[in-house]
């Protein structure tokens, strides 16, 4: 016999009498659930299986299952990505890479696709289920299908618009080629050894040329000196101080007079005259 007091909200069990798994399971036979149960786990990307026997919120018995259905897998992974963003992917550098560049491409020209999180969260079923089969994990995912779903969404103009408004790297006059950065606060960035941009007396642009380039200039050792958003302002202006300078720490590197008009290298001047 059972006796409880007090209100719905705070009641308390006076008296009780144990009731044994067998019975209880006779008595609420038609209100017992059997099913799996899916979960997924932000911190690993991973979906973990277990069955499950419940009388309403009360768990009777379960544990791990190995045997859930893999769609269903598939359908807590995509969910997965839903609740936490696309960031959770094992997006391959050449993905990550092309994200930015699409966004700062779609600046000048609307008819670049949007990779953006949420155009990617919106049809999330037609780019990534297909990835999801057979995994458990999102680190599963093959980075290099990711970026090839992406390069799909772009097409073949559109990635040669991103190309062409979002070059992937800077050349130097020197023939050294530097990633651009275009998350920077500041805009596109790149850094560079100003030994490299001798002999460029116009400033480097992306965006079709509207857009001039942060230039992070660098010394022979990699040590920023100045950064700028005109170089041929920089050479007719600090540039004779800044040569004064680096002649003293690095004697063995060319500090030409007029930069705009020397032979860029990255080489020694000792090495160079060989």
């Amino acid at each position: 016999m059972a006796e409880v007091g007090g209100a719905a909200a705070g009641a308390r069990i006076l008296a009780a009498a144990a009731i044994g798994q067998e019975a209880l399971e006779a008595l609420f036979a038609d209100r017992i659930r059997t099913g799996a149960d899916l979960s997924f786990d932000p911190a690993t990307g991973a979906v973990t299986a277990s069955h499950a026997r419940r009388l309403g919120a009360v768990l009777l018995s379960g544990g791990r299952d190995s045997r859930v259905d893999p769609a269903a897998v598939e359908a807590a992974l995509l969910e997965g990505v839903r609740s936490h963003g696309p960031g959770r992917l094992p997006w391959s550098p050449a993905a990550l890479s092309i994200r930015p560049r699409a966004a700062f491409a779609r600046r000048f020209d609307a008819a670049v696709a949007d990779l953006s999180d949420p155009a990617l969260l919106a049809d999330l079923d037609d780019w990534l289920r297909p990835l999801l089969a057979g995994r458990r994990r999102l680190g599963d995912v093959d980075g290099a299908a990711l970026a090839a779903a992406l390069d799909s969404r772009l097409g073949r103009e559109g990635r040669r618009t991103v190309d062409r408004l979002a070059p992937s790297h800077f050349e130097t006059p020197a023939g050294s080629r530097h990633e651009i950065d275009y998350e920077g606060e500041a805009g596109p960035a790149v850094a560079v050894r100003v030994q490299a941009l001798f002999g460029l007396s116009g400033h480097p642009t992306v965006g079709g040329g509207s857009v001039p380039l942060v230039l992070a200039l660098t010394s022979p050792a990699g040590r920023p000196i100045q950064t700028t958003r005109d170089l041929p302002g920089f050479w007719r202006g600090s540039w004779r101080e800044v040569a004064r300078e680096m002649r003293g720490r690095y004697p063995k590197h060319p500090w030409p007079d007029d930069p705009a008009a020397a032979p860029p290298t990255l080489r020694t001047k000792k090495a160079a005259g060989k």
